[in-house]
């Protein structure tokens, strides 16, 4: 049950995305902003956790996760470290996906053979 719960949620939030660049001009690139931000947002109001605890890695996996994960760091930061938390609380909380996807992404640029687009 919990496959079919990520699958319905990370599914709506892809499906939100691609009505969003359907609709308006807004590029991958826009959009990529404004998930990551509107996880930061509904994480700081409250209103994303309860989406994390039922869609599991459906909610936690795209992008607005990424937000998630960033102002659940910046929170928990706050409360231990105080206001300088603010300022480290997501770097600390996200480093290791984004370590993970510099250097994994460093090795498939060194396995293929990276092309530019014609």
């Amino acid at each position: 049950m919990d496959i079919i719960k990520a699958f319905i949620v990370g599914g709506i939030i892809c499906v939100i995305g691609q009505i969003i660049m359907d609709t308006t001009k807004l590029t991958p690139a826009h959009v990529l902003v404004l998930f990551v931000t509107t996880g930061v947002v509904l994480t700081a109001i409250g209103i994303y956790e309860p989406i994390v605890q039922f869609g599991g890695a459906g909610a936690t996996v795209p992008l607005p996760g990424f937000g998630y994960a960033l102002g659940k760091g910046v929170i928990e930061a706050v409360k231990k470290d105080g206001i300088i938390g603010a300022f480290t609380g997501g770097i600390t909380a996200t480093a290791g996906g984004v370590a993970a996807a510099i250097f994994f992404g460093y090795i498939m640029a060194v396995i293929f053979n990276p092309k530019t687009k014609e």
